[in-house]
């Protein structure tokens, strides 16, 4: 009956009965973050919903692999952005979060996100500033998108969403992933465990509030799905735990250096492959793998975008390159086993139980997720609905 259903949808025809799905991720919102202050927002929405235990990201946990995974639900090395920045050599073709060109470019993403999988079947999607939405992806765009601009306020990006919600039924979208970038910035700046960081989270615990009221004044809220979730945690790391790479493997052995820490894609110049691997397993406070022989907890290397050699920083240490480099107090890309890096995440609506405490997931399955409170027929992913299904009515 699912299946009859997905299928009889034509164009953007979906009834007035049909739920609605708000997915808003607050970048570097550690699963731990609720624990340090009172976030009455937070504590309103497990008490009406769900509240997992932690939200595990993909390998590499940083921002615009773990935001694409959790749009497509795949591992980055199967959905190709596998870094913040990388290259990839059978293009010859940089990708960088801060190149316009390359974030619009459609040949760098692959899979299917979940805003292709509603448009193609007759449900109306709108991104605010989610990763991959700039592009063409599939030759289709969400039906709502911006193009990213950190200077606008949540407030304002609060508005733009109610405004598209106060659309006419047909023409409003029924899925809406909406981005912002702290706690992530401060985390970095101030360090995730520091007493400054409290003040921002009650912060983002009022701009929540407010939105929800927002959506609470709307007729139609009791259909209206809202999970609140992040691309992963923060880490913090001390000044003192820093490693120079170029004092244990010279930049003369690279063609291509690429990422920061603390994860760096590498590919040596001819003739130095085994020099090159030799240096960097000799540089201490960190791991160093081939590409091809990544463990297979980490779902990552099979791309040619992860160059030959993947490296990783010991956790709370830093990567270096020269003397000069700023250390953050906060950091992460870390290993996703490491509990800093898990992130929040709560759900609550008509698709969900309430007072529900669920187990920990991958940000893998929350497609899947996604797809079924919709009603969509999922593409093929690396997620399952098997480990979230518990937390549905």
């Amino acid at each position: 009956m699912f299946f009859v259903f997905s299928l009889l949808l034509a164009g953007h025809t979906r009834s007035q009965d049909a739920p609605y799905v708000i997915m808003i991720s607050f970048d570097g919102f550690r699963w731990d973050y609720p624990d340090l202050v009172r976030l009455p927002t937070f504590d309103s929405l497990a008490a009406t919903g769900v509240k997992a235990a932690f939200l595990k990201p993909a390998f590499p946990s940083i921002t615009f692999p773990n935001h694409y995974t959790m749009a497509t639900g795949l591992y980055p090395d199967h959905h190709g952005i596998v870094a913040n920045s990388f290259y990839d050599p059978v293009m010859k073709k940089y990708y960088s979060i801060g190149n316009r060109n390359a974030v619009e470019d459609s040949s760098f993403y692959g899979g299917e996100p979940i805003w292709v999988t509603a448009e193609k079947q007759g449900v109306r999607s709108a991104s605010f500033f989610w990763v991959g939405s700039e592009a063409p992806v599939k030759g289709m765009h969400p039906s709502f998108w911006k193009k990213y601009d950190e200077k606008i306020s949540f407030n304002d990006r609060i508005d733009t969403v109610i405004a598209w919600l106060s659309l006419p039924e047909n023409q409003r979208p029924k899925l809406i992933l909406f981005y912002y970038h702290e706690p992530d910035g401060s985390g970095h700046q101030l360090g995730p465990d520091s007493e400054a960081i409290k003040p921002v989270l009650v912060d983002l615990d009022q701009k929540l509030g407010s939105f929800i009221r927002k959506l609470k004044a709307l007729t139609f809220f009791d259909k209206i799905n809202l999970i609140v979730t992040a691309d992963h945690g923060m880490q913090t790391t001390p000044k003192e735990q820093t490693v120079m790479l170029y004092n244990y493997a010279e930049p003369s052995l690279f063609e291509i250096i690429e990422g920061y820490s603390p994860v760096i894609l590498l590919k040596s110049k001819p003739g130095k492959y085994n020099e090159a691997y030799q240096a960097l397993k000799k540089t201490p406070h960190t791991s160093c793998w081939e590409s091809s022989g990544m463990p297979k907890k980490f779902h990552y290397g099979t791309s040619p975008r992860t160059l030959e050699f993947v490296m990783l920083a010991d956790s709370a240490w830093t990567i270096i390159r020269n003397p000069a480099q700023k250390v953050p107090n906060g950091a992460h890309g870390f290993d996703p086993d490491n509990p800093n890096m898990h992130a929040i995440f709560y759900a609550s609506g008509p698709a969900f139980k309430q007072n529900y405490q669920a187990s920990g997931f991958i940000n893998i399955d929350l497609y899947p997720l996604i797809a079924r409170v919709l009603n969509l027929r999922p593409a093929a992913v690396d997620g399952t609905i098997d480990k979230v299904a518990g937390m549905l009515k």
